[in-house]
């Protein structure tokens, strides 16, 4: 059975490295998406052994990368994708576990209000409500029984890829994956992981650091997706589907 975790990346210069020897220890095989980073990441990642990375010349955003790594795992047939961020919010001690949970899931996705673990810290609280409000809406609209519907760390069968129709390239890239996934009647199931923010105050960029617009945005992504699998045209923003980077809800430079 093919493995592959893959990691995307924007300016992580300062957890890089580590993220990816802790990972080594966990998946052979390991895919970088470095989308679009300026400062030294793509440096760090020319010198490391044994991954394999794949390049935006731009920064096009989170969904955008995860995009990537969709298509990489396609290609190379790989019947497991495990994804995970690479800020320190993650432990890759916990693939193992995703692994095992995806013996009868299409989709695990961790989550971080599953239970209790010693090292948690606590969410900004913007981040926290928005997440509980958000949650509630998906498992009321689409029949899921989620807790944290924003969590990045996940495991995805190989076939599970090829039915998914992911387009969403921002922050809300994990709402347009729950809607596809409710309608196509995929097996989701949670796995506890700890909630680690290592840096609270790390922005989203542009007007997605206001609470409200953030949340708003959200609501513009759930729709669109539902539309989108209903068959229906959605055009709710500049008359194209809602994209982060295409949309006026983002300001140049802030499509991560």
């Amino acid at each position: 059975m093919k493995i592959l975790t893959a990691i995307p990346v924007y300016n992580e210069e300062r957890h890089v490295e580590k993220v990816l020897d802790e990972v080594r220890r966990y998946s052979p095989n390991i895919l970088v998406v470095n989308d679009g980073s300026t400062d030294r990441t793509g440096e760090l990642l020319s010198r490391q052994k044994g991954i394999e990375v794949v390049s935006h010349s731009r920064n096009r955003g989170y969904g955008a990368a995860l995009i990537s790594a969709f298509e990489y795992a396609q290609v190379h047939c790989v019947d497991i994708l495990v994804t995970m961020d690479c800020d320190g919010q993650h432990e890759p001690a916990r693939i193992p576990v995703l692994l095992e949970a995806i013996d009868d899931a299409d989709i695990v996705s961790g989550s971080r209000y599953l239970r209790d673990f010693r090292q948690d810290t606590l969410a900004p609280q913007d981040r926290r409500l928005i997440n509980l409000q958000i949650t509630s809406e998906l498992n009321s609209r689409f029949g899921l029984d989620l807790t944290d519907a924003f969590c990045g760390f996940k495991a995805y069968r190989g076939e599970t890829l090829s039915r998914l129709h992911i387009t969403e390239t921002g922050w809300g890239m994990p709402l347009q994956l729950w809607v596809h996934s409710a309608r196509l009647g995929l097996r989701i199931k949670e796995v506890a992981v700890p909630r680690v923010y290592l840096d609270p105050t790390r922005a989203f960029g542009g007007v997605l650091d206001n609470a409200d617009e953030r949340l708003a945005y959200y609501r513009k992504i759930i729709t669109a997706a539902e539309l989108d699998k209903l068959g229906v045209p959605s055009t709710p923003l500049s008359g194209q589907p809602i994209s982060c980077c295409e949309s006026n809800l983002w300001t140049k430079g802030c499509c991560r």
